[in-house]
C-alpha cells in the first residue's frame, strides 16, 4: 500500500518544512563531500549505499510500512524498475562526488539548474506533452547557455550534463515505480547493497580501503554518508506529496543556488566570462519556466474551480 497522499493539491506547512529542510542540506552537502575529497568516489559511494540501507530500513519501521517492501520483493517487474532507478541514481551520486573532490561544484550546480528544464523537455518528447511558448523559449536558453559553455571551454559541460541525464531519467522513471518513496528508496538501496558491500571487501582485502584504516575523521564521514545521502531524499518524498507543483518547481532552485555560493566563495572555483553569461541564461530560462508553471497551475485551479461551482450551488 502506498505512502497517502494529501487530499487536496494544496501547500501544507508540514510539507514546505519538510521540502526546505531537504533543499538546504543538498546545498551544504558539497561542504561533507569536500571533506572526503581524499577518499576515492566509487568508496565514496559504497558507503553512501551501504550506510542508508539502515536509516531508510528504521525509517520503515517506525512508519510500519515494511509489509509493502516485503510485497515489492516479490514482485520481478518491481524488482527491474527499481534496479533500473537504483543504477541511475548510483551513476548520479557518483558523478556528483567526483565534481566536488575534482573542483567542479559550478558544473555541478549547473547540473541541477538545467534539470528542471530537461524534464519538461522529456515530458514533451517522451510523453507528448504540449509545451507553451515561454517553456520552450526556456528549453532554448538553456540549450544556447550550453553552447556558450561549449565554445568558451572546446568541449561539452560533461558533468553538468551527466548529472542532468542521470537526475532527469530517474526522476522520470521514479514516477513510475508504483511504490511509496520511503519504501522505494530502501528498495533501490537493497539493490545496490551487495555490489557496494562486495567492493569494500575487496578494498579492505587489497588494503586499500580508508573505513577503519585511516583516521577516526575518516571513519565518522564515511558512516555518515548514509544519513547524509537518505535523510534528504526521505524528507524531499514526504515533503513534496504536501506541495503544489508551482511551490515545487520555485523550491528546486534553492540547492543549486547554495551550491553555486560554496563553490565561488568557499571553494574559490573561477567563475570566468562564459559563466557570467551562461548563468544568467539559466536563471532567465527557470524564470520563465517557473511563471508559466505557476500560470498554468492556477489556470487549472480556477477551472476546476469553476467546474465545481454550479454543482455545489
Amino acid at each position: 500500500m502506498p505512502d497517502p497522499a494529501p487530499a487536496k493539491n494544496e501547500d501544507s506547512l508540514a510539507g514546505f518544512g519538510l521540502a526546505l529542510s531537504a533543499y538546504v542540506l543538498w546545498g551544504f552537502l558539497p561542504l561533507y563531500m569536500k571533506a572526503l575529497a581524499h577518499v576515492p568516489p566509487a568508496e565514496v559511494i559504497a558507503h553512501r549505499v551501504l550506510w542508508s540501507v539502515p536509516v531508510a530500513g528504521l525509517v520503515l519501521l517506525a512508519m510500519g510500512r515494511t509489509a509493502d517492501l516485503v510485497s515489492a520483493l516479490k514482485t520481478p517487474r518491481m524488482i527491474g524498475m527499481a534496479a533500473l532507478t537504483a543504477a541511475l541514481i548510483s551513476l548520479n551520486w557518483g558523478v556528483y562526488v567526483w565534481s566536488i573532490a575534482s573542483g567542479n561544484a559550478l558544473e555541478a550546480a549547473l547540473g541541477y539548474y538545467i534539470n528542471p528544464l530537461f524534464s519538461i523537455f522529456l515530458g514533451a518528447v517522451l510523453l507528448r506533452e504540449r509545451l507553451s511558448r515561454l517553456q520552450w523559449l526556456a528549453v532554448g536558453l538553456a540549450a544556447m547557455a550550453v553552447v556558450v559553455l561549449t565554445v568558451s571551454a572546446g568541449s561539452l559541460p560533461v558533468v553538468a550534463l551527466a548529472l542532468t541525464l542521470t537526475w532527469g531519467g530517474y526522476a522520470f522513471l521514479r514516477k513510475w515505480l508504483p511504490i511509496g518513496p520511503n519504501q522505494g528508496f530502501m528498495l533501490e538501496t537493497m539493490l545496490l547493497a551487495p555490489g557496494a558491500i562486495g567492493y569494500m571487501i575487496w578494498l579492505w582485502a587489497t588494503g586499500k580501503g580508508h573505513f577503519l584504516a585511516g583516521s577516526d575523521f575518516d571513519n565518522a564521514m564515511l558512516l555518515g554518508c548514509g544519513i547524509v545521502t537518505a535523510v534528504p531524499l526521505l524528507l524531499y518524498g514526504n515533503g513534496a506529496k504536501r506541495l503544489t507543483l508551482s511551490t515545487i518547481a520555485i523550491m528546486q532552485y534553492i540547492a543549486p543556488t547554495m551550491i553555486l555560493l560554496i563553490a565561488v566563495f568557499i571553494f574559490d572555483e573561477p567563475f570566468g566570462l562564459a559563466r557570467a553569461i551562461a548563468f544568467p541564461m539559466i536563471w532567465a530560462a527557470l524564470v520563465l519556466y517557473t511563471w508559466s508553471m505557476v500560470r498554468q497551475v492556477r489556470a487549472q485551479a480556477a477551472s476546476r474551480a469553476a467546474a465545481q461551482g454550479p454543482a455545489s450551488s
